[in-house]
């Protein structure tokens, strides 16, 4: 008997006209990526951080073509469909932006991110970014460690954790209008994870400013962690002594735990973890065997000697 494929949710649908936009704005996107590429001072000028200096924990990697990197995200804040963010974020505002920061720590307020970046230079590393759905890619963010800008509120010895929030507005991030998670977005580190120099908070990526899909104007990179680690679109930091309850491990703690380290030995309940699908590499290439802490281990298996690192997803 021939079996007939499932009839698409339609929540998974993409619009055509959202399809056709989507379309224009990657490859428009795309193309000025390029240029960056290309020689010559007036290009260079082109790209906001085409300047911006190679970091020590730059990986030698190739990354993704860009249009692989801004036109599949999982940005449910706008869509749970992987394309549809690119065109749903464009109304997205995002200067002027502060980020609030509280809790325990010296120096809270609420400061304007141009006066963040200011104080914290900018730098490119290529890291790999690995999803728990079991894909992969490479990206060339821009930005700078988090433990420096953490420095500068200086937490107490009660802060334990570092809690990170979305913005929260349903009328332009209309995804936060479902049920689907709870709202906003709320993420966390432990102190140590936080303050690791691969940490980074990126504010650009391909030279220029991050795409509104891709979690502008500010977002985490965890590279040794799954990606719904890594939170977009933050407007709130907060030190505090208590473990945060974020937003997966509360929607589903059986299936993303609070450190969600990349560990090809413990597979998620819909997913295998022990190889990935690399963007981007075509249909008939041999998935990518997965690495511990996505081959990161020898930066950060320190800090979790004497856990139960299945145990502790």
């Amino acid at each position: 008997m021939i079996k007939t494929k499932a009839a698409i949710p339609e929540r998974e649908v993409t619009d055509q006209r959202v399809f056709a936009a989507r379309r224009a704005i990657i490859k428009a996107a795309a193309g000025a990526a390029t240029l960056s590429f290309l020689p010559g001072e007036s290009v260079a000028e082109q790209k906001k951080y085409a300047k911006v200096p190679i970091g020590p924990y730059s990986a030698d990697l190739k990354p993704n073509d860009f249009e692989d990197v801004a036109g599949y995200t999982n940005y449910y804040e706008f869509s749970t469909n992987k394309t549809d963010s690119s065109v749903l974020a464009q109304r997205l505002t995002t200067r002027p932006w502060t980020i609030t920061v509280e809790g325990e720590c010296e120096k809270p307020g609420v400061f304007d991110l141009d006066d963040i970046l200011k104080n914290n230079p900018l730098e490119q590393r290529i890291y790999r970014f690995r999803c728990v759905e079991a894909w992969s890619m490479v990206v060339p963010w821009i930005g700078f460690p988090l433990a420096g800008l953490l420095k500068q509120f200086k937490p107490t010895s009660k802060a334990r954790f570092v809690e990170f929030t979305t913005l929260y507005n349903p009328f332009v991030m209309v995804g936060q209008k479902s049920k689907v998670l709870e709202w906003p977005y709320k993420e966390g580190l432990r102190i140590d994870e936080a303050m690791h120099p691969l940490t980074l908070m990126a504010t650009g990526m391909y030279d220029d400013e991050l795409p509104k899909q891709n979690g502008a104007p500010l977002r985490l990179i965890v590279p040794w962690k799954y990606g719904f680690k890594s939170i977009k679109a933050i407007v709130k930091i907060k030190f505090q002594e208590s473990m945060p309850q974020t937003a997966w491990n509360k929607s589903a703690s059986n299936e993303y735990g609070f450190y969600a380290n990349v560990n090809p030995s413990v597979p998620h309940p819909r997913w295998s973890q022990s190889r990935e699908r690399v963007l981007g590499a075509g249909v008939f290439t041999p998935k990518r065997a997965t690495e511990l802490f996505n081959g990161y281990g020898s930066e950060v298996a320190s800090i979790y000697v004497g856990m139960d690192l299945k145990s502790n997803f």
